[in-house]
């Protein structure tokens, strides 16, 4: 039919009854257009029409007078509320004016309003290492393993050591807490164990070793982990405090350690 678009679902149908043995004549007919656009589809001719999708709206928004006035400011101040909390929340400040159908608008909204207004999320790339390049020390604790000398429980950690690139790891027993003597006396019994030096050495923070400490102990310690990769001819590298995915190479190595036999 001449001003028509033929849709794809024509087409679809079109196709079906060829399929079947209907001749083309009789399938044009039953799909709805002319042999003439019959012989054009099936010579691979025939351009199909797809349909812009639309810029407006076809029915009026359910949640125009409460979106950004009422559950924007609350989606702000805590992104993790579901739906259904927010549909509660108008039902208490707005008895019986917002149905139960409007759930799934307002379920579709939350959904996208994290990429449309939400809080910016943290850009990771991914790390590339290369061979002899970074070794990676942590600290890591037994969980539900309880160790005991004597009957009495033993306070220890685990030492851990591992280059990036291969994965090659040293693991030895720490007596009490997280301490740069700990991390010292590990890293170089790693090192010989190993037989050589990364080019640079990372570790985290160090604040739990440097806990309650003074500010010039701090430093003093600082200026000694510098040293000791210095000493070995390493450069010293520490994550930025709060981002353990810096040290991430160890630090998921490390998660599986206390649940090995």
């Amino acid at each position: 039919m001449p001003g028509k678009y033929i849709t794809t679902q024509q087409v679809k149908l079109f196709m079906t009854l060829r399929n079947q043995g209907a001749q083309q004549q009789t399938a044009a007919a039953k799909a709805g257009f002319s042999t003439r656009t019959a012989h054009r589809i099936e010579q691979g001719t025939h351009q199909p029409h797809h349909c812009q999708p639309r810029s407006y709206r076809t029915r009026p928004d359910p949640l125009a007078e409460v979106w950004h006035s009422e559950l924007i400011p609350l989606l702000r101040r805590t992104p993790s509320l579901k739906p259904m909390t927010l549909w509660e929340h108008l039902q208490k400040l707005y008895p019986g004016q917002y149905p139960r159908k409007v759930l799934r608008t307002l379920e579709r909204r939350v959904r996208e309003w994290p990429a449309l207004e939400g809080p910016p999320k943290e850009v990771m790339f991914r790390q590339e290492h290369l061979p002899g390049v970074m070794g990676l020390s942590d600290f890591t604790k037994l969980k539900q393993a309880v160790v005991t000398i004597g009957g009495r429980p033993f306070t220890h950690l685990l030492y851990h050591f591992r280059l990036a690139y291969s994965g090659w790891s040293y693991v030895q027993v720490v007596q009490g807490g997280e301490s740069f003597a700990a991390l010292s006396e590990g890293l170089q019994n790693a090192l010989w164990k190993l037989g050589g030096c990364p080019a640079e050495h990372r570790t985290d923070s160090l604040s739990a070793a440097f806990h309650n400490l003074l500010p010039r102990t701090i430093e003093d310690l600082s200026l000694a982990y510098d040293g000791l990769c210095l000493h070995y001819r390493m450069a010293p590298s520490r994550n930025n405090r709060g981002k353990g995915h810096e040290n991430g190479s160890v630090e998921s190595s490390s998660g599986a350690l206390p649940q090995r036999p």
